[in-house]
């Protein structure tokens, strides 16, 4: 009866799941292995026989990496921006040493080279690598030690990213909070305040005149001349004794004092037909769009006073593009914030939902793209893969954000849903494959190779943990994603995921994993067209 049951995929693969998570739960000395330890059980039901199609392993697997690189898409390019260079050169030195300490062993040792280049890429998990191995030796050797150095690939990476949170002593969480703080901070926090007219240059000039928006960068939201309060416009006098309401930095409020007049106490609360509200952004017809483009001051009376993104309040400039799911603060009368509501769509419950169109889309693009030959040279050519293909494509999609009347974004919920299912489906898969042949490969083989395939994993995240921490002093964070993109290691991402409830790994993977791709392809070429 159990036999039958196993033998069917389905049963199997949700057993597997269900006892990984009760693994994962088990805590030794504040240590768990979460989710990764599915992985582990599936090596052990590999091991007595069970197998995972390796359709259903592809399909997690694109799943998972679509939806990482939905995620990280918008922050991609700021990181690569700000702390590329640094992320690529930790990745140059995980790739190099690796060679560099497998071209050690080989001839320490004398391994045959099929076998070391076999053993590079299974160490780093990469199946492109693999690939390449293989077409460039043209020798079953190299598939052979690919799956001796695989299994520890995939496990040493992954307890490597669990320990090495409590070897730097670092508390991940706080180390999440820190971060956000630090990137919050890169945006001045908005305030109010209420200002006299007083400065005779100013008197009796309209806003547009004055310029104030640009001279200041504070947005002007109401104005009370004599007893009339009214909702400004480009062409709103300021008149000596006027008083006025201003939403900014505490540095525009500052130039907006001196441009005006002094700054007051008080306020200047709306009247009956006016009002303040928050608007939600879930029309796909506004999204990258500007404020500027939409112009509600025109169109509506409305002024938008600070736009809501992630947790912070940005300053609403007229070039400022908005993004799906972004909260407009509009102030105006009744029925201009109307208008306003329905240009912006502000209906909540686009935002739980799930189109799946763009969904299916972008993997199918992703998997294309990952088809294509690229060719450095007559000799030297390599693809993206299915992994690469995927990732590279969410993470342009994403940046993009808007085609047409497609938009290549994900909710929170439906992300994370969607990212965990295609992680396990995956790790089920990958697991029982790895363990079908780990004892016989090892009697077979011996423990040689296994051995080295170790080192070559081992080697080369001690180097890069300890000279990005200790040296180039990146956040550690940062370096759990440099760590698993430098050794193309999905499953040692996944590790990290699910240790922070922060997406920075995912970033700094997204950033590093092209890279890493890349060059251990052309490594594993050099290598064994230089050593065969």
């Amino acid at each position: 009866m159990l036999t039958d049951l196993l033998s069917s995929s389905y049963f199997s693969l949700f057993l597997i799941i269900a006892l990984g998570f009760m693994l994962g739960r088990i805590r030794i000395k504040g240590l768990s292995l979460d989710v990764s330890a599915v992985i582990f059980i599936a090596l052990l039901f590999g091991h007595f026989g069970v197998i995972i199609p390796k359709e259903i392993g592809n399909f997690g697997l694109v799943l998972f990496i679509f939806t990482i690189g939905i995620q990280a898409g918008p922050g991609f390019f700021d990181s690569f921006r700000s702390k590329g260079k640094m992320l690529i050169l930790i990745t140059l030195l995980i790739i190099i040493s690796a060679c560099v300490t497998a071209i050690g062993l080989k001839y320490a040792f004398n391994i045959d080279t099929p076998s070391i280049v076999g053993l590079i890429a299974g160490a780093l998990t990469s199946t492109p690598g693999l690939a390449v191995a293989i077409d460039s030796t043209h020798s079953p050797l190299a598939s052979i030690s690919y799956g001796i150095a695989y299994p520890f690939g995939v496990i040493g990476v992954i307890l490597f990213v669990k320990l090495l949170p409590k070897v730097l002593r670092v508390d991940l969480n706080k180390e999440a909070l820190r971060l956000e703080k630090e990137r919050r901070g890169q945006y001045p926090d908005l305030t109010t305040g209420m200002f006299r007219i007083t400065n005779p240059n100013v008197f009796n000039k309209n806003l547009m005149q004055l310029n104030v928006r640009a001279m200041t960068g504070a947005v002007i939201s109401r104005l009370k001349h004599d007893d009339h309060l009214s909702i400004p416009t480009a062409n709103t006098v300021l008149r000596e004794g006027d008083y006025i309401k201003a939403v900014g930095s505490e540095d525009s409020m500052n130039q907006l004092a001196v441009l005006v007049g002094g700054r007051v106490e008080g306020d200047l609360p709306l009247d009956n037909s006016q009002e303040l509200e928050s608007l939600l952004l879930t029309k796909k017809d506004v999204i990258n769009k500007t404020i500027g483009y939409i112009n509600l001051q025109q169109n509506f009376g409305c002024t938008v006073t600070r736009v809501r993104r992630s947790g912070i309040d940005l300053a609403p400039s007229p070039d400022l593009e908005l993004k799906f799911g972004d909260k407009l603060m509009v102030v105006g009368e009744k029925q201009g914030l109307k208008g306003v509501s329905r240009l912006l769509g502000n209906d909540a419950k686009k935002l739980s939902d799930t189109d799946f169109f763009p969904i299916a889309m972008g993997i199918v693009l992703g998997v294309l793209f990952g088809k294509i030959n690229i060719s450095v040279s007559d000799t030297l050519s390599f693809s993206p893969g299915l992994t690469g293909g995927v990732l590279m494509m969410a993470l342009f999609l994403s940046a993009i954000g808007k085609t047409g009347p497609i938009v290549w974004t994900m909710s929170g919920p439906a992300n994370q849903l969607l990212r965990q299912l295609g992680l396990l489906l995956f790790l089920a898969e990958v697991g029982t494959s790895a363990g079908v042949n780990l004892v016989s490969t090892f009697q077979e083989s011996g423990l040689l190779l296994f051995a080295v395939g170790a080192i070559i994993t081992t080697v080369p995240m001690f180097i890069a943990g300890i000279v990005g921490h200790f040296v180039f002093k990146i956040s550690p964070l940062d370096l759990l994603g440099t760590l698993t993109g430098g050794m193309t290691s999905t499953p040692g991402l996944a590790a990290a995921d699910s240790m922070t409830d922060s997406n920075i790994p995912s970033v700094a993977y997204a950033t590093v994993y092209p890279i890493a791709m890349v060059f251990l392809i052309l490594f594993i070429q050099i290598i064994a067209s230089t050593l065969l």
